[in-house]
C-alpha cells in the first residue's frame, strides 16, 4: 500500500477587512466589516491569495488582510485559543478551505478593535 505524503498545508488566522459592494449580504446602514477567517495554505500568502479570491467571488470587496500566523505560531505570542477555534482551524486543514468564524459590521464609519 503506498503511504500519503505528509500534507504541508496548515492553517492561517487572517483578519479581513471589507468594504460595500452591491449583493455582499451585510446588513443595512453598515459600511464594511471584519472577517474573522481560517484558510488553509502551504504558507501565509497563498492563504491570503485563496481567501481574496473566495471573497471576491462571494461578491465581498476585501480592502485589508492582516495575518496572526499558524495556531503555532499564536500559541507562541501566548494567544488563548478555545476548542471552538481549535476545530475550526483542523476543519480548515481537513477541508482545505476558507473558513469565516465570525463576522463583525462597521456601522457610520466605526472600526471595532480587536483584541
Amino acid at each position: 500500500m503506498e503511504k500519503k505524503k505528509p500534507s504541508r498545508q496548515q492553517v492561517y488566522t487572517l483578519l479581513v477587512q471589507i468594504g460595500r459592494k452591491d449583493g455582499d449580504g451585510l446588513p443595512d446602514g453598515a459600511t464594511g466589516a471584519a472577517l474573522m477567517i481560517y484558510a488553509s495554505g502551504i504558507d501565509e500568502a497563498e492563504a491570503v491569495r485563496e481567501t481574496v479570491a473566495i471573497l471576491k467571488q462571494a461578491d465581498t470587496a476585501p480592502l485589508d488582510v492582516t495575518g496572526y500566523g499558524t495556531l503555532e505560531e499564536r500559541e507562541a505570542e501566548g494567544h488563548e485559543i478555545g476548542d471552538e477555534e481549535r476545530a475550526l482551524m483542523q476543519r480548515a486543514l481537513e477541508e482545505n478551505a476558507v473558513i469565516v468564524a465570525q463576522m463583525t459590521p462597521f456601522f457610520d464609519g466605526e472600526v471595532p478593535v480587536f483584541h
